[in-house]
Parts: C-alpha cells; structure tokens; sequence
C-alpha cells in the first residue's frame, strides 16, 4: 500500500493573551502533517505565518498538492524542488523524517548521521506589554536563566528592559525588535541595554532595510530572524549579522535546517535555533539543530495552556530530547 498523506488543522490555547508587535493572539493555530505507511505514522507539525504570506489555507492546500508525490514514494529532497521553504514544506519534511525513523527502528539522529542529542536550555519569552505588566511577568520567571523580550519601536521599549532587568536581575536578557527599531534607534539603545544584562539583539531592522547595519559598532551581537530563511540567503548577511536564527518554518523543514546550520557556521555565525508558538511536536526536530546553539528559543509548549501528551519533558527552562513516541 503506497504512503498517505493526511492534513489537519489544530487550535492550542495559550496560557494568556500574547503580544508581538504585530498584533495578539489568545490560541496558536496549527497544521499537522501525518504520512501512513503501513503501521507506521510519521507526523510534522507547522505554524502558518502571515509575515511570510502564509495562511492556514494557503498552507494546508500547499501540503495537500504534494500527496500525489508522496504516495509515490517521493523522498526529502524531492519535496524540497516540489514546494518552497516554508511551513508547508516543514510539516511533511519532518513527517519524512519521523516515519523513516519507525521503519527503521532508529533514531532520526542516527539516520542524520548526528550525535545522540542532550539536554538544552531555552529562553522564556515575554510578550510586548507595558512595562509594569513586563516587569510582573519577568519577576514570576527571576529564576529563569534567559529571558527573551518583545520589543515594540516605541518609547517605552529602553523602560521595559529597564524595569525587566530590575525585577529578575540575574537573568541574561535577549530582545527581539522584530523588524521594528531604526539604525539610529540600535545605535543609541545598544549601550544602555547592554548595561542592564542584554547579550543579544534579534532583528533590529525590517529585513528589506537591514543594510545600515553593515560596519556599525556592534556593543551587543545582533542576530537575523526575518533576514535569514534558508542556506541560499546567508551570503547577503556578512557584516550586518552576527547570528542567525533558524526556525524549521521559515527553512522548510529539518533538512535544510541541518544545511543551514552547517554552512552558517562555516562563515562564522553564531547560531540561535528559535520556533513559532507550537507544541512540542514542533519543538522535536529543532532539538537536533539545537545541539550547542549559542541562544535556544523552543519554550513555544511554556506558553500554552496544555500541551500535547506525550510531549517535551520542561525541566524549568531545561529541554530533554524528545521520545521515540513524541517524535523521531
């Protein structure tokens, strides 16, 4: 009986209310890919971004396009000339790879030719607010090891670092300004956060304007997210960035995240491995690109009112690989 490729829609509350820049959202929105083969299922999971145009139409009709090519036996680097790098292309990826690995009775780290992975420890991320409201959260999570920040491009963003910082003082401090800060804007924040325990800087600027960022003073490292999808994009990134983020949904799945990560740091970036908010069949297979990660950002099941069961094993911030049952 050939592979069958099914497609389903799943909705995740969050444990309250969460804010971006971009706007706010109470549940997460997600698509889960499953190819049956036999007796075996292997499953992906992805989130849909609008940023990047996607929809949970545009997504589910994306997958369903490539049955056809599943069910005769197409591989992972198939997929890869079938749909472009996105969240499409991330669930059935990833669903590849899980069913391979219970047909073979093996671990996808075995089958990537990876070391066996261990634990890793993971930001927690605070949703854009005002910055008592911030504050309160961050003083609930002092005792988090890294605390990642929203940011806004407003005035109030140097006081929510400012009241954060105060109220979980031994907390490493990374800010995300997704897309929304100026050159001038890096320039006079840098020192100030710097001094109130911030180590990293994602995104500062919107990606289609990032080139004022080549040759400026760097007093903290910045690190692209929007600016970085997939291995063909880093050769525009030399002397703006300094990590890059990689996020299974932007790269198209697991494949090309392990590519990704690999020629990255052959031009000398630093890695940050960061998610969408999902479960933690989203958050498995970024546990294998995650493996000494400079800045792991996969607390996506911390923010939701339930998880899936079975699913990550949250030790505080601490990650243990995923189970054989959760996925790979």
């Amino acid at each position: 009986m050939a592979p069958m490729l099914s497609v389903t829609r799943e909705s995740w509350p969050l444990a309250s209310v969460f804010r971006i820049s971009r706007g706010a959202r109470t549940a997460s929105e997600v698509i889960v890919a499953e190819i049956v083969d036999g007796a075996s299922i292997g499953r992906g999971e992805c989130f849909p971004y609008a940023r990047y145009g996607e929809s949970l139409d545009s997504v589910e009709g994306q997958i369903r396009s490539v049955a056809g090519a599943i069910a005769r036996g197409a591989d992972r680097e198939e997929l890869a000339a079938l749909l472009p790098a996105g969240a499409a292309r991330n669930a059935v990826d990833c669903a590849l790879w899980d069913l391979q690995a219970k047909l073979a009775g093996r671990r996808v780290w075995e089958l990537a030719g990876l070391a066996e992975p261990g634990p890793v420890t993971t930001v927690y991320t605070l949703g854009v607010d005002t910055p008592e409201v911030m504050a309160g959260k961050a003083a609930k999570n002092r005792n988090r090891p890294r605390l990642k920040l929203k940011m806004t491009g407003d005035d109030l963003d140097l006081e929510r670092v400012a009241r954060i910082h105060a109220a979980a003082p031994k907390a490493g401090l990374v800010v995300d300004a997704n897309e929304g800060w100026t050159v001038a804007q890096y320039l006079d924040y840098a020192p100030r956060l710097a001094a109130l325990g911030v180590e990293m800087i994602e995104q500062p600027l919107p990606a289609s304007d990032d080139a004022g960022l080549a040759g400026i003073e760097r007093l903290i490292p910045v690190c692209a997210d929007e600016s970085c999808h997939d291995a063909a994009g880093l050769g525009g990134l030399a002397g703006k960035y300094d990590l890059i983020n990689i996020k299974l949904d932007k790269t198209g799945g697991l494949t090309e995240a392990l590519r990704l990560r690999e020629a990255a740091l052959a031009a000398g970036f630093g890695i940050m491995v960061g998610c969408m908010i999902g479960t933690s069949l989203a958050m498995a297979p970024a546990m294998l690109v995650a493996q000494g990660a400079g800045v792991v950002d996969l607390d996506g099941p911390l923010l939701l009112a339930r998880d899936r069961d079975p699913g990550l094993d949250y030790d505080g911030s601490i990650i243990a690989p995923p189970s054989a049952r959760l996925w790979g």
